[in-house]
Order: C-alpha cells, then sequence, then structure tokens
C-alpha cells in the first residue's frame, strides 16, 4: 500500500468522512499506545473505501465527530479485523458506537479458518501476503512525526480489508452463514469499555491464591504503588514492576530487594524506600480475606457430581460432532457456560434459549438437535 492521505485537521477529517459517508463499505483500524503509556489512547485511526485510504491523527485533530457520525452511520457498513479491542477503545475516547459492523475475524472463524491473525486470514482468503515488522507492531504511536514507514505500514491494515470482506461474504452466502455472523458482529458492535478494578486487581494476579493473608495483604499494597508509580511515569503497570516480582517480595517480604529481578529502577536507591514503605504497610493492616471460591459443582452430592460430569461429557461429545460436520470450531456452536447448566439441569432447555449466552442463529440451528441429547440423557 502506496497511498494515503494524512488528516491532521478537522476541516481535512470532515471532508474526508464527507467522502467515506458515500461508500457502501469503510474499512477502519486503530492505532494505541497502551504497550508504551498508563493513560492508554487511540494514536491513530485508519480509514478506507475501495478507492482511498485516509489516516486521521487524533492527537493533531480539534474535532474528532465527523468520525463519530461515520461510525454510527447505519447505510455504511464499517468492515473491522478483531473488532473487540477497537471496539472498546472508541467508546472509552470518544463514545463513539459502531453500527453496521462486518468483522473479517468472525467472518473468518464461520467459515473454518484456523490461524484468525489478520496476516493469516488475507493470505488464506485475499492472496495478500501483509508484511508485519515487529517493530512496527510494537511502536509508541503517540511519538510524533509519525514515519512514512510507519504510515505505509498503518494504511495497509486497512488497504485489502474491502477485498477479503467481499471474499468472506460470498462464502458465507454459499454456505448459509450469513445470519449467522451477522448476529455475532451485532453483538460485537454493543461492547462497552468498562474502567478496570484496580483496588482488587491484586486477586487477579496469577499465583496470587497461593499467598497467605498477610502475603496478600502485602501484595496489594505494592500493587496500589505500582499503580501510583505507573500514573506518576505515564507507563503501562508492567513497564513498572513485573507480577512476578511482586509476588516474590509478597511471599518473603524480608526478601533482599536488590537481588529481585523485575523491580527496575526501584530495588535501588532512591525509588527502594517507597517499595520498602509499601511493603511495610501491607505487613501492619489485617491480612487479606480472600473471596470464597465456591465452585459450582460443590453443592451438589457426589454422586449427582457424577451424573453432572457424564452429561457434560456426553454435550461436549455433542458439540465436536457437530463441529466436525460443520468444519467449525466447536466452541462457536454452544457456549460452554450454557453447556455447564444443561448438565446440571437438562429439563431447562426452554428457559436456557432465552440466555443472552445463546445467540438466536445457534437456538433456530440446534435446538432439536441438542434435544435430543438431552432426552437421552439420565
Amino acid at each position: 500500500m502506496s497511498e494515503y492521505e494524512l488528516v491532521e485537521t478537522t476541516d481535512q477529517l470532515a471532508r474526508a468522512a464527507d467522502a467515506l459517508s458515500r461508500s457502501s463499505t469503510v474499512a477502519v483500524d486503530l492505532e494505541s499506545n497502551g504497550f508504551f503509556r498508563y493513560r492508554e489512547q487511540i494514536c491513530l485511526v485508519q480509514l478506507a473505501s475501495t478507492d482511498a485510504v485516509y489516516l486521521v491523527d487524533p492527537l493533531a485533530v480539534g474535532d474528532i465527530s465527523p468520525l463519530g457520525e461515520l461510525m454510527a452511520e447505519p447505510a455504511v457498513e464499517k468492515i473491522f479485523h478483531a473488532s473487540g479491542y477497537d471496539i472498546r477503545s472508541l467508546d472509552r475516547d470518544w463514545g463513539f458506537r459502531v453500527n453496521s459492523l462486518f468483522d473479517t475475524s468472525v467472518a473468518a472463524a464461520f467459515v473454518g479458518s484456523k490461524r484468525l491473525g489478520l496476516q493469516a486470514v488475507l493470505e488464506e482468503h485475499a492472496g495478500v501476503r501483509l508484511p508485519k515488522p515487529r517493530r512496527l507492531q510494537r511502536s509508541d504511536w503517540t511519538v510524533r512525526p509519525l514515519s512514512d514507514e510507519a504510515m505505509r505500514y498503518a494504511a495497509g491494515d486497512v488497504a485489502y480489508l474491502a477485498r477479503l470482506r467481499n471474499t468472506l461474504a460470498d462464502r458465507l452466502r454459499r454456505l448459509e452463514r450469513t445470519h449467522w455472523v451477522r448476529e455475532e458482529c451485532e453483538r460485537m458492535g454493543r461492547l462497552r469499555h468498562s474502567e478496570p478494578d484496580r483496588e482488587g486487581a491484586f486477586l487477579s494476579v496469577k499465583g496470587s491464591r497461593a499467598l497467605d493473608g498477610r502475603g496478600l495483604a502485602v501484595l496489594r499494597s505494592l500493587c496500589r504503588l505500582r499503580e501510583e508509580l505507573a500514573r506518576e511515569l505515564d507507563r503501562p503497570p508492567f513497564k513498572v514492576m513485573s507480577n512476578d516480582a511482586l509476588l516474590s517480595v509478597s511471599a518473603d517480604p524480608d526478601t533482599k530487594l536488590g537481588e529481585v529481578k523485575g523491580l527496575g529502577r526501584f530495588r535501588r536507591r532512591p525509588g527502594v524506600q517507597r517499595l520498602r514503605d509499601a511493603i511495610r504497610e501491607g505487613l501492619d493492616a489485617d491480612p487479606v480475606r480472600p473471596p470464597k471460591q465456591t465452585p459450582y459443582r460443590e453443592r451438589l452430592s457426589p454422586s449427582e457430581r457424577g451424573k453432572v460430569g457424564e452429561r457434560m461429557k456426553r454435550l461436549k461429545q455433542w458439540r465436536t460432532a457437530l463441529g466436525t460436520q460443520l468444519g467449525l470450531d466447536p466452541s462457536l456452536l454452544w457456549p460452554t457456560a450454557s453447556l455447564t447448566r444443561l448438565a446440571r439441569s437438562p429439563g431447562t432447555l426452554s428457559a436456557e434459549l432465552e440466555s443472552p449466552d445463546v445467540r438466536l442463529w445457534q437456538s433456530r440451528e440446534f435446538d432439536h438437535s441438542l434435544r435430543d441429547v438431552l432426552s437421552s440423557l439420565g
């Protein structure tokens, strides 16, 4: 991809959005800076019609609202690849809604593709080899000016999406799965950003369950410090101190901090004092009592747990056989959470069909088949 227009003013954006609004489809991609900055934000928006590519610089454009109007326009189909992150980012930064979404990653999954990255899907379905230099994939898109190489790379992410969309849409029609993907894309379009639970995030650190109450209190204090430092430095928390380092110190608060890898500059003066203060704060606090884990099956008798396990096995066998028959990943065909509930209560399928986990296309396509399996379960 060699031709693109860089959009850096509100007037330019308004003209670009007006031109794109006359297209039936617009390919969209975003570049953000979450790998480098604490305050993650969209740093570049790539837009493409069949005959033009625009690179919108939101750090320079004053009024970004014409982009929001284009995203919301139902008459223009927006083509994304693996849209979940982008949909949430558009909501987080500007409150934008995306109507008439076509996700080429979702479409590729429903025609049976095994590898769903953009490079792999483009090569399989459009015959396009898209170079993805790792150094550009990991660029800090906040930095200005953007190099021509970086902009060409960004333009390439949208330049071929319309061609890819057309190929996948044709295959979906022949497989009679268009409405499956349409519903999945409608669900994707309803995704919203939610702020992470930073106060309780320490409980989600992998390995934290091995800590006792005192260790968890120290880990909580260290995570608070890391969050504070990340804000001050405008760096993502994992680049300030690693989870492994925090776990190591929480498990053994008396360890020599200078010997702990993953603490960065904070294992040395002057930052080490803040680290020591956080450890002391955790040790002085009451031990943390983690939320009780109450697995669903623990409320069942041993014999009933055995029955539920056998039912779940049979239900997964049904789903796997269906996936083999259709040439699809079985997990696409019925939600595991729903199968888990049905394994416990096989007579509740009618209610289960109303669950938000179950898609309309799934209930229409597989209702009778699933009822037959459930009726055979003990």
